[in-house]
């Protein structure tokens, strides 16, 4: 795909190294990035076919480095299918990880709870998702030298990897929820009656991210972990309105420990 190896070629050009690891980072968690060492910056607008990202709280561009002794490529922000950009975009990243010879991907976001034993601040690693934006990032015309026309979905976030973050969350005394995700189309929030729907198709959170990454990633056959930090209670399970500020306050609080489990997970991996 002449995208995805354009923008790898340069990627390639401005990186000191290979990676070893991708990570993505959600709403307000882009601090990680911060605790990359032998920083090396790339925006999203000098990256060749790459769109921008609007997102509140994403910085919109890549961080290089070392991270818990790996070479990491972090995209500090990521795109969202509500900016209105397709889902050809949205998947362009996964596939230039692969590309760039990355062996896995961390897939983060900030997410409303669905599952009525979650608390405000609570991680939940995720098992599995349900792709309710009414989109798939593998429509249209496939290239099978990415990946096969039918992609298998069964397990989308590695069991191996999942292992890894349980015993790392273990060792720090960190409670990590499990959990499925929802991917929602957004930017409005789901209101309470879509929530009680969610809850009996089995989703423990929602949001409106993740998904179409982790389709491109299975098609491509990059293992895949995924977290979510639980920033508020979804709508009509906490007696108030919601709020995107309220979203990125709940993620800067929660800033630190989360940086601490990513940078042990990265560490173990």
């Amino acid at each position: 795909m002449k995208e995805v190896d354009t923008a790898a070629t340069y990627l390639r050009e401005h990186l000191p190294f290979a990676p070893d690891l991708a990570l993505v980072l959600g709403s307000g968690l882009g601090g990680l990035a911060q605790e990359i060492e032998d920083a090396v910056v790339i925006p999203y607008r000098e990256v060749p076919g790459f769109p921008i990202s609007t997102a509140p709280g994403h910085a919109g561009q890549f961080v290089a480095g070392r991270l818990g002794g790996k070479n990491v490529l972090c995209m500090q922000g990521r795109f969202h299918y509500y900016e209105g950009h397709e889902m050809s975009a949205i998947a362009l990243p996964v596939r230039v990880f692969k590309a760039l010879g990355c062996t896995a991907l961390v897939l983060t976001n900030a997410a409303g709870g669905v599952n009525w034993d979650f608390n405000v601040g609570d991680f939940m690693l995720i098992t599995d998702h349900i792709n309710f934006m009414g989109a798939n990032p593998l429509r249209g015309a496939n290239d099978d030298s990415i990946g096969p026309r039918f992609c298998d979905m069964t397990h989308v976030y590695a069991p191996e990897l999942q292992e890894v973050a349980l015993k790392v969350a273990a060792e720090q005394n960190l409670v990590l929820q499990k959990g499925v995700y929802l991917g929602y189309m957004g930017p409005s929030f789901e209101t309470p009656a879509e929530i009680r729907a969610f809850r009996t198709l089995g989703a423990d959170a929602v949001g409106m991210s993740t998904v179409p990454e982790a389709i491109a990633a299975s098609h491509c056959g990059l293992p895949v972990l995924g977290l979510s930090l639980i920033t508020n209670m979804a709508a009509g399970m906490a007696g108030k309105r919601l709020s995107g500020d309220e979203v990125i306050e709940i993620a800067n609080q929660r800033g630190a420990v989360f940086q601490q489990l990513v940078r042990g997970i990265v560490e173990a991996m």
